[in-house]
């Protein structure tokens, strides 16, 4: 049986804030890997991308996500933790992977300055090119895609539980 949940999508769809919220209705551990990343590297995101470039922060976030080990713990990963192979085959192994899906333009009323988010988005490229481009990779790695739009938190969080329970996911207790 799979011991974790990881959580993916782009930025803004609310991977963390869903998270704690799971996190507790199961009794799991709850990780953010951007923090994870900003801790191991002590620096903001932002500044690992300004330092590193695009290429190198996906090397260091693929780094880091591949080294989590952990049970019984809701994961909120960073949008572009999809570019690291090896991490998401690392996620495979032990979780059950959810996509939180949103449409492009809910998901852009709610970015307004992607650039100091730390969001990983390369030189002119726009925002629906890095929406399309990203959201093969999140439909690739999902076991379960969750349709965000129209629902608030709550009911998020039900299509959640509903799903991870058909995979024998159980609260920690």
């Amino acid at each position: 049986m799979k011991s974790n949940i990881v959580l993916i999508g782009m930025p803004g769809v609310g991977k963390s804030t869903v998270g704690v919220i799971l996190a507790k209705i199961l009794g799991y551990k709850f990780l953010d890997s951007d923090i994870v990343i900003q801790q191991e590297e002590g620096k903001l995101l932002c500044e690992i991308i300004a330092e590193k470039g695009i290429d190198g922060f996906i090397e260091v976030e693929n780094r880091v996500n591949s080294s989590i080990s952990v049970e019984k713990t809701v994961i909120a990963t960073g949008g572009s933790a999809v570019y690291g192979e090896e991490a998401m085959a690392h996620f495979a192994e032990d979780s059950v992977i959810v996509y939180l899906r949103l449409d492009y333009e809910t998901l852009s009323s709610r970015l307004s300055d992607i650039r100091h988010r730390g969001v990983v988005i390369r030189d002119g490229q726009t925002l629906r090119e890095l929406f399309d481009e990203r959201s093969e990779l999140y439909e690739k790695y999902a076991d379960i895609v969750i349709d965000e739009n129209g629902c608030g938190i709550e009911k998020t969080i039900d299509k959640l539980t509903a799903e991870i329970n058909k995979f024998g996911v159980k609260s920690a207790q």
